[in-house]
């Protein structure tokens, strides 16, 4: 019977299994990026039907590592930099640079970030290359320019507007006459004044060609006014006086007839004037009273020429301790009087105020010769050029370099300023003569009719709604140019 028993309570269904019934694992799906621990079943002798079944667990072991690694490196502190040794590589030369710092461009003066090139002149010189461009024409929002049968499109965000034909270029000036064979030798220097245009050479003449028509025409030839040939020239701005200086080292003055309309001589400074040095350049101030002369051993004097009978020295500068100055290459008064600019040999700008007969400003940012400065009509701006092939622009009241024309290919030879002082024209020895824009610092028109070295150009005058200009030079001509615009 206890057999029996036992078998009966063997085939019977547990308590355990009707109150816990059998829970099987889940279903997973395999994977070698998973561990699965399935469940198994549990059996006690005294309760061989009693099976509990486990549910599976799972875990992602890259999720769990990568959380518990991040963790790590956030309770593990930072190398810190003492304030000591940040100060001794600054000192060494070693500090980081800060790109994110702001400076102000060299060239344009506009600000910029530190470390990267100027949007400003990068700008510039897009204007440049379109400065070749012969014909723009407008669409709005759009600026279209064709060139030998190409078209360029350059889309603009900032335009609002149909903008003038002065946006990149672009002023158009036309060739209206050139003399040619003007003097027997190059023409090395010009002066204009309200009717007529005086021209220098080699030879020992001065010439003199009406503006008041178109045919430009030769009114009057000054005979043998230097020996040795003339290098430099100039006229004061009201037309009445010119001033010329010959290769033997003498300076002469003359003065307009103003019935005749002819220039007679009115004074000569002797080259023994100038003790243990010869003149060089000059320079006239507005009413013609004030003549500026550079020597070879880098002086600068200022005389007056009123006085036909002996010129008188009013003021002398020296640019270097006994007589042992840098060569003066050119000179100029300001229309005001006030200030006496001089370039040297040695790449130095020399600013002297008449006034006080003390030097102003030394600019120093020319490695190479200077050979021609030019003030503005407002006094305000100098403009220098020489053998670097670039102009640099000052500003006369802090002495600060405001600017820097870039575009010749080699020397800047001379430079001048028209009459609002809104352009600066400028001659090189590539044979080209540009105008440029001073409030933009681009270049806005060029003309190259020849190879050969330009040494002189001059703005007319305005006396009509156009602009002139001539150039001349190596070629022994003399070019005139009229601003298209305008009668």
């Amino acid at each position: 019977m206890a057999v029996a028993a036992a078998q009966q309570l063997r085939m019977a269904p547990s308590l355990a299994s009707l109150l816990l019934p059998r829970v099987s694992a889940p279903v997973i799906l395999s994977s070698s990026r998973w561990a699965t621990f399935y469940a198994q079943e549990v059996s006690h002798p005294l309760l061989p039907s009693l099976s509990i079944g486990l549910p599976g667990v799972q875990l992602s072991l890259p999720t769990l590592l990568g959380d518990i690694w991040e963790s790590i490196l956030r309770a593990v502190p930072k190398k810190k930099t003492s304030h000591s040794k940040k100060r001794h590589r600054q000192m060494a030369g070693k500090a980081l640079k800060d790109v994110n710092s702001l400076c102000r461009c060299p060239g344009c003066g506009q600000t910029k970030r530190m470390h990267r090139l100027c949007p400003h002149c990068m700008e510039s010189k897009l204007y440049n290359w379109l400065s070749s461009i012969p014909t723009h024409f407008f669409t709005p929002g759009r600026i279209w320019s064709s060139s030998h049968g190409m078209q360029y499109l350059i889309l603009s965000n900032k335009l609002t507007s149909q903008p003038s034909l002065t946006f990149f270029q672009s002023k158009q000036y036309l060739t209206v006459h050139t003399v040619d064979n003007a003097h027997l030798t190059d023409i090395f220097a010009l002066a204009a004044t309200p009717k007529a245009v005086l021209s220098a050479s080699g030879s020992s003449s001065v010439n003199v060609h009406e503006t008041t028509s178109s045919t430009f025409s030769l009114t009057q030839t000054i005979s043998a006014a230097h020996p040795l040939g003339c290098h430099h020239l100039c006229a004061s701005g009201n037309g009445k006086v010119a001033a010329s200086a010959g290769f033997g080292g003498e300076i002469k003055v003359w003065n307009l007839n103003i019935d005749s309309g002819e220039w007679i001589a009115h004074s000569e400074i002797p080259k023994t004037a100038v003790k243990d040095a010869s003149i060089w350049a000059i320079a006239l101030n507005e009413n013609g009273q004030f003549l500026a002369t550079t020597t070879r051993d880098g002086r600068v004097i200022v005389w007056d020429v009123v006085d036909k009978q002996s010129p008188k020295i009013i003021r002398e500068y020296e640019t270097g301790s006994g007589n042992s100055g840098s060569f003066g290459m050119c000179v100029d008064l300001s229309n005001n009087g006030k200030f006496t600019a001089s370039g040297h040999q040695n790449g130095t700008v020399y600013v002297f105020n008449n006034d006080t007969g003390r030097l102003v400003h030394c600019l120093t940012g020319s490695p190479k010769a200077i050979r021609t400065v030019a003030f503005s009509p407002g006094s305000s701006r100098l403009a220098a050029g020489g053998d670097s092939a670039v102009i640099a622009l000052y500003d006369m009241q802090h002495g600060e370099q405001v600017g820097i024309l870039t575009g010749h290919s080699a020397w800047v030879t001379s430079v001048d300023w028209n009459d609002s002082g809104e352009f600066l024209l400028s001659g090189s020895m590539d044979g080209k003569a540009k105008v440029w824009s001073i409030d933009r610092k681009v270049c806005v028109a060029t003309h190259s009719e020849t190879e050969k070295p330009l040494w002189s150009v001059k703005w007319l005058p305005k006396t009509g709604r156009s602009e002139f200009f001539c150039t001349a030079g190596s070629n022994r001509s003399i070019s005139f140019y009229r601003e298209a615009t305008g009668a």
